[in-house]
């Protein structure tokens, strides 16, 4: 099964996801409302019993004296129409929900290979609320316009249809009050549904804002407790006041008309105008005894079997923005893809090659002009610069997390878009400053880019990290589950994604200041695992404390995006540009 949606209009999403299992769901709704048409028959059938008892008193199926017609057939016949119709709602229901979790299966499975292809740069938007929300929440909504739109909306229309159609045959004067009734209820909700669509869109939004608000708060509660005086967040108050305010509002609005629809449909009152008006026509030998039984069973809950077509307009206005947001994910331009046949494979030796580095966000803002470097096989290159010089751009394009927008840089001569992930990411590694461990045994984490990787490998790359010793200490050594039974601090994850770096043993790794956030144990020991980790191989290390690179091969100074000097670290120091400034500064003056 396939998605497409590359071409649509506003309004066309919905349609478009649910194409796989359109044939599937069509058949469902057949099926749902011929049960809902069942589902009245037996009421239909109860009239005639009733109609037969009243002629002669019949019970048995050849009469039961004064020339009574039988009823036990119509009794059973009642039964199997009753056990049809669960039959085929029990099919159609298991049809319907059959179709939507394929389709649910189908969508994440197709937005976790879109968010596989987008370069890594687009997730450094803090779009991780967005992403949940879309796979998850957004997937799950689709869920009624999937299993139960369509088929309700059958059944809501079938049902009455048929219902109508009967009370017009056995008496049309009591059908045209009945539905005279209904037709007051169903103005009332219509003129409610006009009036709700500026108070639900100002509720969605309050709800939105509660929701932003209420995360604000848990994220920042350590701050709320220690500088706001109640421990509350402003923001946190005034959303949830405009919430109460918004949902009293509504219910001033909806209270009384609702209130007024709900008691002209009510049984009692459908009972009590239709019976009083059916005795009088009784009385001047217009209608049927018979047909108040009629009006009694099938009548009072014509006005309910209505609603689900209401409830469905609601889910559905749900499920379309859920579509649009899960089509404007799936828009989302990937990054380029070199094709297999087309792809190269890096030469030796393996030089790194910045030649003209430019790079620019869609929204115009530049952030790197013309950088250009070299980084020799075996070397550790640093780059420095104040903040916001463009060092981790510079770093993040390295790993591909996005594309150079001029000029390019080459890893063993071939143009890093010439490459395919594969043979990229066996190349080149990254260790960030805050290094993410999965909530997996911590062999699994140690041995994510080797999942082959036996016990020995691991181990050994746990110990060149230093942090073997620890692991060993957990309830369930390297079989324990981060975030279960093992704890780590910020340090100890650091070395766990340090030894996975060691195992993957590519040629090439991008450190991020690995020890900005450690204490000063845990950044000597982690200083000793960077110090395993660079044996033979090329580093570039993005370093904001620059007592810990005055040994490296060579320094690239960035400032506004340029490679203002370049050089060793008593080199740099001796020239007194900006290299010595920023040492100067961070040695309390001293050169």
């Amino acid at each position: 099964m396939a998605i497409d949606v590359a071409d649509l209009r506003p309004g066309q999403e919905l349609a478009a996801l649910r194409r796989p299992v359109r044939t599937r769901i069509t058949v469902a709704a057949v099926l749902q409302a011929l049960a809902a048409v069942l589902a009245v028959t037996p009421a239909v059938v109860l009239v005639e019993i009733a109609r037969r008892l009243l002629d002669g008193g019949g019970t048995g199926g050849t009469g039961g004296g004064g020339g009574g017609r039988p009823v036990w057939g119509l009794a059973w016949l009642a039964v199997g129409l009753l056990f049809a119709r669960l039959v085929l709602y029990a099919v159609a229901g298991l049809l319907s929900h059959l179709a939507d979790a394929d389709l649910a299966h189908l969508l994440r499975r197709r937005l976790t290979g879109q968010l596989g292809a987008l370069p890594l740069s687009w997730f450094a938007g803090g779009v991780s609320g967005q992403v949940r929300s879309v796979v998850q929440d957004d997937v799950a909504t689709l869920h009624h316009a999937i299993a139960h739109a369509r088929a309700d909306l059958a059944a809501a229309i079938a049902g009455p249809v048929v219902v109508v159609g009967y009370l017009l045959w056995v008496d049309w004067p009591l059908a045209l009050v009945t539905m005279g009734l209904v037709a007051l209820a169903q103005a009332i909700r219509m003129w409610l549904a006009v009036r709700a669509g500026d108070q639900r869109a100002r509720m969605a939004a309050a709800s939105t804002e509660l929701g932003a608000a209420v995360l604000e708060t848990v994220r920042g509660i350590a701050e709320l407790k220690a500088f706001a005086r109640d421990g509350h967040a402003p923001r946190f108050r005034a959303a949830a006041a405009a919430y109460v305010d918004a949902d009293e509002q509504a219910q001033r609005i909806f209270l009384r008309p609702r209130g007024v629809a709900r008691a002209t449909v009510a049984p009692s009152t459908v009972v009590f105008v239709v019976t009083g008006l059916g005795v009088a026509l009784v009385g001047a030998g217009w209608s049927d005894p018979v047909d108040l039984v009629a009006f009694a069973l099938l009548g009072v809950g014509l006005f309910e079997q209505l609603t689900p077509i209401y409830l469905a307009q609601d889910l559905r206005e749900s499920a379309r923005d859920a579509a649009g947001r899960i089509t404007a994910l799936l828009r989302e331009p990937p990054q380029p893809a070199v094709e297999p046949d087309r792809a190269r494979t890096p030469g030796t030796p393996l030089t790194v090659d910045l030649d003209d580095v430019h790079f620019g966000y869609p929204d115009g803002h530049a952030v790197l002009h013309g950088v250009s470097a070299t980084l020799a096989p075996g070397t550790v290159t640093a780059l420095v610069g104040p903040s916001g010089a463009g060092k981790s751009t510079l770093a993040m394009l390295l790993a591909r997390f996005a594309d150079v927008t001029g000029g390019a840089i080459r890893l063993g001569g071939v143009d890093l878009r010439e490459l395919t992930r594969d043979e990229l990411y066996r190349r080149v590694a990254f260790l960030l400053q805050d290094s993410v461990l999965l909530e997996r045994s911590i062999r699994d984490n140690v041995a994510l880019a080797v999942p082959a990787a036996g016990d020995d490998a691991v181990h050994a790359a746990a110990r060149a990290a230093a942090i073997d010793e620890r692991i060993r200490a957990l309830p369930r050594g390297y079989d324990s589950v981060v975030g279960v039974d093992a704890h780590l601090s910020g340090g100890e994850a650091q070395r766990v994604a340090i030894a996975r770096t060691l195992l993957a043993d590519t040629p090439i790794i991008l450190l991020d200041e690995a020890t900005a956030f450690a204490d000063p144990d845990s950044e000597a020991q982690i200083q000793d695992a960077l110090a395993a980790l660079a044996v033979g191989r090329t580093l570039l290390v993005i370093a904001h404390r620059l007592y810990t690179i005055t040994e490296v091969d060579q320094i690239l100074v960035l400032d506004n995006g340029r490679v203002v000097e370049q050089g060793r670290h008593a080199d740099l120091l001796a020239a007194g540009g900006r290299y010595a400034a920023l040492w100067a500064a961070q040695q309390g003056g001293r050169r």
